[in-house]
């Protein structure tokens, strides 16, 4: 028996803020980001609906990008102290997952970041509070999906949290939220939704219900994510649609291990300088995922209808998946994304030397390998890699070679 849930109600389309002052409820708390949504007057938006709705409000700002374990904790704590009824997340993956977390802490106060880890292990929530989440950036899809990632900065660790019981109640996809975006956020986030939608149609745990999502998902990328990335408003409203469509899919059918290498890498050279984008990440190690699971003759199959959908050609399975490949590359050079760690550069960019040095990057990757394995992605990938192979994929990813094992 499989499960397939998604939020009991998804508004889309412009105006769909406004459905906040529909809301039942005595009290509810705001989590936020960094500036952008209360610059462009969205946050006001919100809390004006809420208030609307007869709610006392309270903010927590601030949740910066690739929120930390003590994040999590901070926000639980004033939510306890608050009481809210509704837990409203606005803005992209950080804010919301960062506010998943402090949901379940808030619902049961002496759960430990380790027991939130434990995949598929949370209590009931909704003790307490529902959960609505308002996206602003079309990649996480997190507005959807039974999944949070938070860091461990002392371990250098990206955790995910996987659990249906942090599905939200509400997703609300408004796509003038996502028209705010800069050129680099609408590059790295749509990569990010290409990869799961890749990803959830090969992962082992894939069915008839996510299959439909994934590859609507992917023509829809194809068709809209670079016009998007260029200026076009048109398209990047249906990668709106598009990113929340993948994101309905991963949730249900998981993911794979591009993923496991970018929790593991994201924050692991911290002290060189600079994250590892999420997004950036999954753009860079995608490709060559793809020519190591196609040793599996499922997976291989299943990317070459991938190739199908696409329009990509070719008259064997194998030309169908160096197509794709070829592709998924072109498409990081039309968005400005490096090809491999060495070429990482300041925000993202591609540069003649990146920020990690080659001797620490082969100094930390056994570790790194070892905890990519241990990533709870790496359960439905469709070809389960060694402590060898893990490390073979990642000096692949770092020097960008052939994998041709």
């Amino acid at each position: 028996m499989a499960r397939f849930t998604l939020p009991r109600d998804i508004y889309h389309g412009k105006g769909a803020l406004e459905e906040l002052k529909n809301f039942k409820g005595k009290k509810a708390v705001i989590c936020v980001g960094g500036g952008s949504m209360k610059r462009f007057g969205f946050l006001e938006r919100a809390e004006t609906y809420l208030k609307k709705a007869g709610m006392e409000v309270k903010l927590i700002e601030g949740i910066e990008p690739d929120p930390s374990v003590e994040t999590v904790m901070k926000g639980a704590k004033i939510m306890q102290e608050f009481g809210p009824d509704w837990i409203v997340a606005i803005g992209g993956g950080s804010p919301i997952d960062a506010a998943k977390a402090m949901w379940i802490k808030y619902e049961y106060p002496d759960t430990t970041f380790e027991d939130m880890c434990k995949v598929f292990g949370l209590p009931k929530l909704r003790t307490k509070a529902h959960f609505c989440a308002v996206s602003s950036t079309s990649g996480t899809a997190t507005e959807v999906t039974a999944f949070s990632i938070i860091t461990d900065y002392e371990k250098g660790i990206k955790y995910p949290i996987a659990d249906f019981e942090i599905t939200p109640d509400v997703a609300i996809v408004d796509p003038e939220l996502a028209e705010t975006m800069p050129k680099k956020l609408v590059a790295h986030t749509g990569m990010d939704a290409m990869t799961h939608a890749i990803e959830a149609y090969v992962s082992t745990a894939n069915c008839d219900y996510t299959d439909a999502l994934a590859i609507h998902a992917i023509e829809m990328i194809q068709k809209d994510l670079v016009g998007s990335y260029k200026g076009d408003m048109v398209k990047r409203d249906k990668m709106h649609n598009a990113q929340c469509l993948a994101g309905m899919a991963f949730s249900n059918a998981l993911l794979g291990i591009v993923h496991s290498m970018a929790h593991k890498t994201g924050a692991a050279f911290d002290d060189y300088g600079a994250h590892i984008i999420h997004g950036a990440a999954n753009a860079m190690y995608l490709p060559k995922v793809i020519a190591f699971n196609a040793k599996d003759p499922d997976a291989k199959e299943r990317y070459g209808i991938i190739a199908d959908y696409m329009h990509l050609g070719g008259d064997s399975l194998t030309e169908k998946v160096q197509l794709l490949i070829k592709y998924l590359r072109k498409m990081n050079d039309d968005l400005n994304i490096p090809h491999s760690i060495n070429r990482y550069g300041k925000d993202g960019l591609p540069a003649e030397e990146g920020f990690v040095p080659e001797e620490v990057f082969l100094e930390r990757l056994p570790e790194i390998a070892k905890n990519a394995i241990a990533d709870a992605c790496t359960l439905s990938n469709p070809r389960k890699p060694t402590q060898a192979e893990m490390e073979k994929l990642l000096k692949c990813c770092y020097y960008d070679t052939e994998v041709d094992f």
